[in-house]
């Protein structure tokens, strides 16, 4: 008797374990509804609202700028979670590698030129090259079979969640035509950083640009969390559409091509870029006082 139940007990531990490396995933059509109602289908197919036809004539007035978004913001912590796909939602750098990496429907331009910065989308990267964005070698002292001590190089990943910041250019102009001051992304650029062979963060820069125009295809076709109801599902392109999160100005155009910080200290730079969203405002509000 003490020997069948060891063989029962033996059995059904195999069994389970069995059951945990097996696991399969039911296709989400014949699992059980995750919600009150079924979601439709058509919302991956959805498209972008389609930019009004500008002329050049109709640009009354025209101003460029650059932006850092800080998504560990309270405001735009919708781009940084969820840190792991859930419940059919994806958090933005994840949507974007993925667009890049896998999908091949991002084209991503190189950051940098000979050494130096370039934002003009004029130097295509292949997928290979975007990966290696995200690979930093690192040494470490090891012991080989003499005793001696040995500096040993490993290749390590970036996780994307180190990823908290992105750049924006865009311009805002006022459309004569229309009567409308309206801003328009040209592009985004992810902040990666650089990691040293101690493995210690010694800064952080852009290492590629998307065309924004093309990625709202791929924005408006992933959902974004809305604090406010579940129901309203919008999209990334959704949200830069709205305007819906806090940025800060770096850089306008001007005539030496430098950021703020080059020549401001960071209050000043701070204190700088206010004075910028500030003069954007009054352009907008001067116009229609009487």
């Amino acid at each position: 008797m003490t020997k069948l139940k060891f063989i029962f007990l033996a059995l059904l531990s195999v069994s389970l374990w069995t059951g945990e490396t097996t696991a399969q995933v039911l296709d989400p059509s014949e699992a059980p509804l995750d919600g009150v109602y079924s979601k439709s289908k058509n919302n991956a197919n959805r498209k972008p609202i389609p930019y009004v036809k500008l002329r050049e004539a109709d640009v009354m007035w025209l101003k460029r700028t650059w932006r850092i978004v800080d998504m560990e913001e309270k405001m735009n912590q919708v781009f940084y979670y969820p840190k792991k796909p859930t419940q059919g939602r994806k958090n933005f750098v994840q949507i974007i590698m993925d667009a890049i990496m896998e999908e091949g429907s991002l084209q991503p331009y190189a950051a940098s030129v000979d050494g130096t910065e370039n934002d003009m989308f004029q130097v295509p990267m292949t997928p290979e090259e975007v990966g290696e964005v995200f690979v930093y070698k690192s040494t470490f002292a090891d012991i080989d079979e003499q005793g001696n001590t040995i500096d040993t190089e490993v290749e390590n990943e970036i996780p994307l969640s180190e990823i908290t910041k992105f750049k924006i250019k865009e311009e805002v102009f006022f459309d004569n035509e229309r009567s409308v001051l309206e801003f328009r992304i040209l592009g985004i650029a992810p902040i990666v950083p650089k990691i040293d062979a101690d493995g210690e963060v010694e800064g952080y820069q852009e290492e590629f640009w998307i065309y924004f125009p093309e990625a709202r295809f791929v924005f408006a076709e992933n959902e974004v969390f809305n604090r406010q109801n579940d129901v309203h599902r919008m999209t990334y392109d959704d949200l830069f559409w709205k305007r819906m999160f806090a940025s800060r100005v770096v850089k306008e155009s001007n005539v030496y091509d430098r950021k703020l910080e080059d020549y401001l200290s960071p209050m000043d730079a701070l204190l700088e870029a206010e004075e910028i969203e500030r003069t954007i405002f009054n352009f907008e509000h001067d116009l229609w006082s009487f």
